[in-house]
Formats: C-alpha cells, sequence, structure tokens
C-alpha cells in the first residue's frame, strides 16, 4: 500500500483513533492475517463467531504492525475504530486507487472463465509495467480491496476478477476499485440458483460497463449475444473480440494439436499473425483473444503480443492443469470448480486430447443451479456420451442425473457409473486406468480434487495443483 498516516487512513474510512498517534505511517501492508504482518503493516480484525481477528490484534502489533482496524477498542492497542471493518477496507482501497492517477484498473467478469482470463491478462500486462493480480478466484468484497492495496506509486496496471452472486454485487466492486477498462466474458447458467434467471445474471455482469468512464473500454465477447448486447449498457469505447465476423479482435483457422493446445491467425486492425498457445482446451482461444484485445488497448505491438500469447501458462490451480504420469495415463485436473458450461468445454478438451486409448470423466455435483439442477446435470452427462467419452465416472447421488442423462444416448458406446463418493472413484481409476488413456476430473470445489490428487501422487516431484495464473 502507499503510505498513510493513522490519520489519514481514519479520514478515508470515516473511523477515529484510539490509543493511536495520528501522525504514525502506514508503511508497510494491509492483512487480515496476524501470520503475514510485516513491520508497519495495518491490521484488519474481523470479528467472527468462531474465530475473531481482534483476539490476534496484539499479536499483530507485537510483530510490527502500527495500528489494527476494527470495530472494538483493546486496551493497549492502537486502533482505527470502525462499525463495520469489511466495508471500511473497501473504502481505504477507494482512497488509495483515487490517490494513484498514473493507475489503470482492468475488471472482468463472467459466468466462467474468469479465474484463467485474469491470469492471462496478469502475464501480458506485466510485459508492460508492474502488475498486481489477485491469486486465484480471491474476487468478492474482502479479495477486491485486499488486493488492490497492494498497489503503489510504482504500480501501472491491477487486474481485478469480479466475482457476484446477486444483481448489485458488481457494482459494489466497481464502487471499491473504479475500472478504467471492463471485460466481460460470457454469461452462463453459473450461480443460477442465487440470481433466479439467466436475465439477471446479464443485468448483474454488466453492471461491469455501466460503471466505465466515458474516456473508458468495455471489451466484449461477440461470439456471445447477451454479453454483445452490453455496448448498448455503456457510455466509453466497445471492443469487441471473438471468432464473430464482426469482432475486432478475433480468431481464425482454429486447430488443435495432438494435446488439445489451439493455434490460430490472430486477427487485428493492426493485422494478422499467427498464434499457437501453450494451453490446453479450444475455449483457451476466447480467453486468450480477451487478454489479447486488453494488451492492444495498453499498447503491446501485434507481433510482440502474438508471441507472448503463446508464452502463456497457468497461474491458478486446478484449472485444466495437464500432467502426463509416469505410465502414460494423461490428466486434466480441472476440480477447482464446475458449471454446465465449464464442464461441457471440459468434455471437449478431453475429446479433442483422444491419443489411441480411452477417454475417462470423474464428474461430480455441480452447485448453485436452482431449478436448473436436475436438466443442467442431465445435458452434460448427454454431452459426456455424445462426445464419444469411453468411461463416465459420476461422483455421488446429488450427480446422478448427469448419469441419467449419459445412459440416455441409445447409441453410445461408452460406459457410465454412478459411484458413493470420490474414494470409489479414485479406487476404479486406479484398477482400470492403462497407458494413452486421458482423465478428466471436474466438479464443484469441495472433495472434488481428491480424485485429482491420488492419481497426481504417482508422479515423481510434483505437487497437487503445479502449473502455476478456467
Amino acid at each position: 500500500m502507499i503510505p498513510l498516516s493513522l490519520a489519514e487512513v481514519a479520514a478515508a474510512v470515516g473511523g477515529r483513533l484510539h490509543a493511536a498517534d495520528p501522525d504514525t505511517r502506514v508503511t508497510g501492508p494491509v492483512e487480515f492475517d496476524s501470520r503475514r504482518v510485516a513491520a508497519g503493516a495495518l491490521f484488519v480484525a474481523f470479528p467472527g463467531e468462531r474465530v475473531d481477528g481482534h483476539d490476534y490484534a496484539a499479536g499483530a502489533v507485537a510483530e510490527g504492525a502500527v495500528a489494527v482496524l476494527g470495530t472494538r477498542e483493546l486496551p493497549g492497542v492502537p486502533m482505527v475504530l470502525v462499525d463495520d471493518a469489511l466495508a471500511a477496507l473497501g473504502r481505504l482501497a477507494r482512497a488509495v486507487v483515487d490517490r494513484l492517477p498514473a493507475l489503470t484498473v482492468i475488471g472482468l467478469t463472467g459466468s466462467s472463465g474468469k479465474t484463467t482470463t485474469k491470469d492471462l491478462i496478469a502475464q501480458l500486462a506485466v510485459r508492460l509495467g508492474p502488475t498486481v493480480a489477485p491469486p486465484g478466484s480471491f474476487n468478492n468484497e474482502l479479495g477486491h480491496p485486499y488486493t488492490a492495496l497492494q498497489a503503489t506509486g510504482q504500480t501501472r496496471y491491477l487486474v481485478m476478477e469480479k466475482g457476484a452472486r446477486g444483481v448489485g454485487h458488481v457494482r459494489y466492486l466497481c464502487d471499491v476499485v473504479p475500472p478504467r477498462i471492463s471485460v466481460v466474458l460470457n454469461v452462463g447458467v453459473a450461480h443460477l440458483g442465487e440470481f433466479g434467471s439467466v436475465e439477471n445474471i446479464a443485468l448483474a455482469k454488466g453492471e461491469l460497463v455501466e460503471a466505465l468512464p466515458a474516456d473508458g473500454l468495455a471489451v466484449l465477447n461477440a461470439d456471445d449475444p447477451l454479453v454483445a448486447a452490453m455496448a448498448s449498457r455503456t457510455a466509453a469505447r466497445v471492443v469487441r473480440y471473438g471468432e464473430s465476423a464482426d469482432a475486432d479482435v478475433r480468431a481464425v483457422d482454429v486447430t488443435l494439436d495432438g494435446q488439445g493446445r489451439p493455434a490460430y491467425t490472430l486477427v487485428t486492425p493492426e493485422g494478422t499473425a499467427p498464434v499457437r498457445l501453450g494451453l490446453t482446451g479450444r475455449h483457451q482461444v476466447s480467453n486468450s483473444l480477451a487478454a489479447a484485445a486488453v494488451a492492444r488497448e495498453l499498447g503491446m505491438p501485434l507481433a510482440e503480443l502474438a508471441a507472448a500469447l503463446g508464452d502463456l501458462g497457468l497461474v491458478s490451480t486446478r484449472r485444466m492443469d495437464v500432467f502426463t504420469r509416469p505410465d502414460g495415463v494423461t490428466v486434466i485436473d480441472d476440480s477447482y470448480n464446475a458449471n454446465p458450461a465449464s464442464t461441457a468445454v471440459a468434455l471437449r478438451a478431453l475429446a479433442g486430447m483422444h491419443r489411441g486409448g480411452r477417454t475417462f470423466a470423474a464428474l461430480g455435483y455441480m452447485a448453485e443451479l436452482g431449478a436448473y439442477e436436475d436438466e443442467g446435470h442431465r445435458e452434460v452427462g448427454r454431452l459426456a456420451a455424445e462426445l464419444g467419452v469411453d468411461r463416465l465416472l459420476v461422483v455421488g447421488e446429488p450427480a446422478a442425473p448427469i448419469h441419467e442423462g449419459a445412459t440416455a444416448v441409445s447409441d453410445w458406446g461408452g460406459e457410465s457409473v454412478l459411484l458413493t463418493d470420490q474414494a470409489a472413484a479414485v479406487e476404479v481409476l486406479r484398477s482400470e486406468l492403462r497407458p494413452g488413456d486421458v482423465v478428466l476430473v471436474k466438479g464443484s470445489r469441495y472433495r472434488t480434487w481428491e480424485v485429482a490428487d491420488a492419481l497426481r501422487a504417482d508422479v515423481p516431484g510434483d505437487g497437487a495443483g503445479a502449473g502455476g495464473a478456467a
């Protein structure tokens, strides 16, 4: 964070000082984990039923924090007192960002692919200047301000992923850190149970472009009609990306190699250039185009951009992380989260990696689909069968409609089995896999990654989730 006095911090958050010198300066990071406190830090104490940050405040000061941002007075602890520590953290982030006029804030949202695309944009932006981006999917009311507060006077690009579980959530995050470039990837049925309808999801995602200033930029997916229509919701300039003929930054002549890695010709107003990605999955074409559209606007020349796209890699864990075991079995660890759209993308990537062996898909429950839950799971099962997946392992009774959808495809030559839990899936895979087989592991968080970790256990020197920034 940029250095601020405690008086400035208190003014920014609407708080008052207790047992604190107003001239003392915060010169270190803003942290809510007392184990990460460094000299000059500001420690944020969040109250909680099981863990209360105020219980760790004195220890944080002993470790070098100059003050604690909290909601109640503590004896002998210098404090900035507020009514709501989380809201105060957001106000502090806004105050810091407002003091960094040279900073370009890039915000992105979508129903799937946010974290991977955020990581791709950050990998390109850092070639042009110091860049800050959150780890993983740290994209909520806590992660957003926490990440923004890592920006300093030297930071040029702040790449912010914006998650939402209802209308108004993205708008709030934009109030905390106003974007100058907004990227909307897609509108799908992820979190449909919380939003209530796809129309509400589109309404919420479009809040990102509504937050742009008139001299800002909206980067929209031309291949998604609900996203393309958001052009009418902003006064900012619009750049479209995709494979549609009317996209400003587009891909033509897309091919996949034997490992499912795409290559294409990048077409821009400045000309064309060949691109060969090192990422697995046809969907990475769209993700990389979104990143390319941003990097182009930041000033990266076409030839450099095309080469940089080829150097992009995974950063966040368990998102299309492909590894091959010593026994010749290839595993696609996409176990971080799942919805019907992202699972369809992963299944197509699996089908594209057929190497003469068999294809296996270990699929778990997809959460937060509301009334679309049963049909969403059945659609995934049907697609797995239609794509010719040889062996479908459906993990857990809540995911049973996947099994029902697959077995309803009469001309499918594969087999589906409904298993009780992850341990049962691991047992089946260990007994049936042989060299040349490819396995996809996909599901909504929780224990889904146990299957991938078990398959990874035989890889010498490899840790779970390796691969780097789905």
